[in-house]
């Protein structure tokens, strides 16, 4: 009878650990979704055009979801090799979260993801804001050049519609769809009136999450024809006085995805060929580069929360104009750090690091990081050892042989699940391997019932516990389930230290933000699925004991 109060206990308690973790990762999930820039309702004012251009217009070729190395083969991509050889080149480089909305709006805005304001997590069409901070094309239509965007319906959410002077959009993500983009654009071309022209490519992408991946063939087939629509759209412009400049948004996992911190989907390729630009190879650029760049090669005001430089070196800017564009970025860096201390009451302290740019930034990164954070840190990380402390010393009071075999188990469970997430089924610890939330619920209910049913069974038949009373198997199987728990909070307490419970005033570090939501969806299931199976194993001791 002295059982029957602890293990109510102990179900209780993995009952509401499953609850606990089931509310947590659902507000992880929301806080995330929901996440807005600080400068939202507090956007820096743009600075004064620059006024000279050095190329009549950009056509700017957007290749969604096309990984650098793919872009690199010429077998693959001719076009892209041989542009690649008239024009500069650069790796370029982007930060998680790597989606797509996310990525429009760091090229657009020139921002990254923590002040672009872009939605951090691909939403649906219904759903998508208008950028809230300046853009290319606003900054196109401030100077009243025309502007046109054919891609996917995406954009039309995205960028104010009245700066764009005509459009295409397609819910098409396939090679149909490309084709319909491309046949929209091409009369735009015949257009010189129009400065600023975006086609989007959706193809690669779409061979990514549908056709099987990067290392698919039809990966390769969907690159090959995304490279030959950019040479019949190039074909279309005197590269005399146009410039032509080619990237992607992402990369791709080798078995398709993207959204983490995987370092193939934060690296894509640069290619801007055409009047204006000094040909060769240069040294990796930043996508938030890419915004401004474009802005000053069509004499327009930089966009004003643009947090990258202006490549002056890849292009033809005499020492007068560069000294304007370098004027022009110290008053626009002025201006959104102001609106950034106005929006967050944060001191912006800017360190002494040489280009004014980095200086710049450098303090904005340490002020979203800052001080107050840091001492927020301290406090959690005190909260986790405690935790952690309590924790130890429970299993030092208790430590016999059956809580060996209740820890040999616990640990094997990890192995199990990992085995399969991640050695079996290849699957990256981030959000690139995540299709959607309910696949991610799913996949981890049935792999955490598999592991906790073959664990179990090491465990009660390693102890000896189904052999004795149903109630010692009974209490054992929920001490094992709570040792379990236990242990899947470890990186739950890593991701709380570092960026606290749910996403706030800043994005998170993706990759300990990643890891616990998977424990925590794990230790829902746990919470469940470990009380039934003490249940029956129970049950197996009561009838043994009959037999």
């Amino acid at each position: 009878m002295k059982s029957t109060p602890r293990i109510l206990i102990g179900t209780l308690a993995c009952i509401l650990a499953a609850v606990g973790a089931y509310f947590w990762a659902v507000g992880i999930m929301d806080s995330t979704f929901a996440y807005r820039s600080p400068l939202r309702t507090n956007p820096p004012a743009p600075s004064q055009p620059l006024g000279t251009a050095i190329t009549r217009r950009i056509v700017f070729v957007l290749i969604d979801g096309l990984r650098y190395d793919t872009s690199q083969k010429a077998d693959v991509m001719p076009f892209l090799a041989e542009l690649r050889q008239r024009g500069a080149s650069a790796n370029m480089h982007s930060r998680p979260p790597s989606y797509s909305e996310m990525a429009y709006s760091v090229l657009l805005t020139g921002a990254w993801p923590s002040l672009s304001d872009g939605p951090a997590i691909n939403l649906d069409y219904a759903d998508i804001p208008t950028f809230t901070q300046d853009d290319l094309f606003s900054d196109m239509a401030r100077i009243q050049v025309k502007t046109a965007i054919s891609g996917y319906y995406w954009f039309e959410k995205l960028v104010p519609q009245t700066a764009v002077t005509k459009s295409f959009y397609t819910p098409g993500e396939d090679r149909i769809a490309d084709q319909e983009v491309v046949d929209a654009a091409l009369p735009w071309l015949d257009d010189p009136s129009l400065q600023l022209v975006l086609i989007h490519l959706d193809q690669v992408d779409h061979a990514g999450h549908s056709e099987g991946g990067a290392i698919d063939p039809r990966w390769n087939q969907a690159a090959a024809r995304a490279d030959a629509l950019t040479g019949l759209i190039a074909s279309k412009l005197n590269l005399s006085k146009d410039t032509i400049f080619i990237c992607s948004d992402h990369g791709h996992l080798n078995l398709g995805g993207h959204g983490g911190q995987d370092p193939v989907v934060l690296l894509e390729p640069f290619i801007l060929a055409g009047a204006g630009v000094k040909p060769g190879v240069y040294p990796d650029v930043q996508m938030v580069d890419v915004a401004p760049t474009l802005a000053a090669m069509l004499g327009s005001s930089l966009p004003a929360s643009s947090q990258g430089s202006v490549l002056t070196d890849l292009l033809t800017f005499n020492a007068e104009q560069v000294g304007k564009i370098q004027t022009a970025t110290l008053s626009q860096q002025e201006l959104l750090v102001k609106a950034y201390e106005n929006a967050t009451g944060n001191k912006v302290n800017i360190p002494d690091a040489g280009d004014e740019v980095q200086a710049y930034q450098l303090g904005l990164e340490r002020a979203i990081d800052g001080p107050i954070l840091s001492v927020e840190r301290i406090g959690r990380g005190l909260i986790s050892i405690l935790l952690l402390a309590v924790l130890g010393y429970s299993l030092y009071r208790l430590r016999s042989r059956t809580l060996a075999w209740m820890v040999g188990a616990a640990v094997l469970y990890v192995v199990l699940f990992n085995l399969r997430y991640a050695v079996i089924d290849r699957n990256t610890y981030s959000l690139s391997s995540v299709k959607s939330p309910t696949d991610i619920i799913i996949y981890s209910a049935i792999t955490a019932f598999a592991a906790l049913f073959i664990s179990g069974l090491v465990f009660w038949l390693g102890s000896r516990k189904s052999f004795q009373s149903p109630a010692q198997a009974a209490q054992s199987g929920i001490g094992w389930t709570l040792l379990i728990v236990a242990v899947l909070s470890l990186p739950v307490l890593w991701h709380f230290t570092v960026n606290g419970p749910i996403v706030t005033v800043k994005l998170p570090e993706f990759a300990s933000t990643f890891v616990a939501f998977l424990s925590l969806v794990q230790i829902l299931f746990v919470g469940l699925f470990g009380p039934v199976l003490a249940g029956a194993a129970a049950l197996v001791a009561r009838i043994g004991r009959k037999k």
